[in-house]
């Protein structure tokens, strides 16, 4: 199974937010066991980079952690078609059109998301981290 994985998601594990801390450890556990294979965007790299800095203040050890993370999770490039496909979309949230137009372009089984109703309108199945758990313990 493909999953690409939200930001919020991966930002939950890095920062240990609770209380989303849990479910986001338990799915990247997962990942590196290699239960499923996950996904990002490298927009979402770059996110998260800024993200993680603006919490360590140290270039180093966002750099660090964001390759930590890429030992265990898969990334996707987002193409100039996904774009194009994204603006007419009837997804509210652009950044998620785009998420969701690379997931299926990239043939991704799920998109793995806290907010799951931005995606309402997607063409890729939907699974909260909760969600998810549950599917990949059944594997």
């Amino acid at each position: 199974m493909k999953a690409l994985l939200d930001t919020c998601v991966i930002m939950d594990f890095l920062q240990s937010r609770e209380p989303f801390a849990e479910n986001a450890k338990k799915i990247m556990q997962a990942s590196a066991m290699e239960m499923f294979d996950g996904f990002i965007t490298a927009k979402s790299a770059t996110d998260i980079y800024y993200l993680t800095h603006r919490c360590t203040h140290s270039d180093k050890e966002s750099r660090n952690k964001l390759s930590k993370l890429l030992t265990i999770i898969n990334m996707l490039d987002s193409k100039a078609d996904d774009v194009f496909s994204a603006i007419p979309s009837e997804v509210y949230d652009f950044e998620d059109a785009v998420m969701i137009e690379t997931a299926a372009r990239s043939q991704m089984d799920c998109i793995v998301t806290r907010n799951k109703k931005d995606y309402a309108k997607s063409s890729v199945t939907v699974y909260t981290p909760e969600q998810f758990i549950e599917l990949i313990e059944k594997l």
